[in-house]
């Protein structure tokens, strides 16, 4: 049986559709802009200093790579360790709350990667 638009409508009220929607506009929130999932997949595969994070996302200034990792850090997305060495070593790490973004993570990853096939083939 194909559903209509009207029939689709009927079962989704305010409450329904506010109960969906909140959820996905504070996980924007709190992931918004164009650094912090890239930060967070660096820091997937392990403890990271500030200048190999700097290395591996071009184009990333440090003083927003600073910013970003302050607000992950405050999201309790990251921990960030500071050893005292000389000089100071400073390691950030992905927090067991900020790994049960991995699904998220590997669902965008799979899907780009099917998104960028898809473009490429119809450019060429």
């Amino acid at each position: 049986m194909v559903q209509t638009q009207k029939d689709t409508e009927k079962k989704h009220d305010a409450q329904t559709c506010g109960g969906f929607i909140m959820p996905i506009r504070d996980t924007l929130d709190i992931l918004s802009g164009k650094w912090k999932l890239p930060i967070l997949g660096a820091l997937m595969f392990g403890k990271k200093r500030f200048k190999e994070i700097e290395r591996e996302i071009p184009n990333i200034t440090a003083r927003m790579l600073s910013k970003e990792l302050k607000e992950l850090e405050m999201n309790q997305l990251i921990t960030r360790t500071v050893y005292a060495t000389t000089p100071v070593t400073v390691e950030y790490e992905v927090t067991a709350y900020g790994r049960t973004l991995d699904t998220v993570l590997n669902a965008m990853k799979e899907w780009g990667t099917i998104h960028r096939k898809r473009i490429m083939a119809k450019k060429n």
